[in-house]
């Protein structure tokens, strides 16, 4: 067993430690790309309804972005899966999860750019206040503090020496 086997705790191959990631990444693509997918779908449907040609020029324009954040967010959540079936058997998994990490952490923060103009939209629409801007920096706040705020004080926490 190496240095870097025993400082990490896990008696495991590149190989096997490659694996291991990757299962833990398909987990956690597919609470995201659940999430992503019925929002994208939803969003799908709002142009085809009356109150869409009502939207002034800005609420259709937040809307068309927020539909393109969406399609983005979901293209980068499903390509992981792309780029595993592309090149499983090719022995180059390590690499392939450290490029499929990459992809999810984008779509993530695609996510969060759709979630933050399709609240900007709903509260734009519902409220018509001036605290329409608050609440979605309010709401975007709470996101960033669990999406990675937490994540890297707990990495910095526990990883510190």
């Amino acid at each position: 067993m190496d240095r870097d086997q025993r400082r990490n705790g896990r008696d495991e191959t590149e190989d096997e430690r490659a694996d291991r990631m990757w299962g833990d990444l398909i987990q956690e693509v597919r609470v995201a790309q659940t999430g992503v997918q019925i929002l994208f779908g939803f969003l799908l449907t709002v142009v085809f309804t009356p109150r869409y040609t009502t939207l002034n020029d800005t609420d259709q324009a937040i809307y068309i972005t927020t539909v393109v954040l969406g399609a983005s967010a979901t293209g980068a959540l499903i390509g992981p899966v792309s780029l595993h079936r592309v090149v499983s058997g090719q022995r180059i998994k390590p690499q392939a999860v450290a490029w499929a990490s990459r992809l999810t952490f984008v779509g993530l923060l695609l996510l969060l750019a759709t979630m933050t103009c399709a609240l900007l939209l709903i509260l734009r629409l519902a409220t018509h206040g001036d605290q329409v801007f608050w609440l979605v920096v309010a709401v975007v706040a709470w996101y960033l503090l669990c999406w990675f705020g937490l994540p890297l004080w707990a990495r910095y926490r526990h990883t510190s020496r």
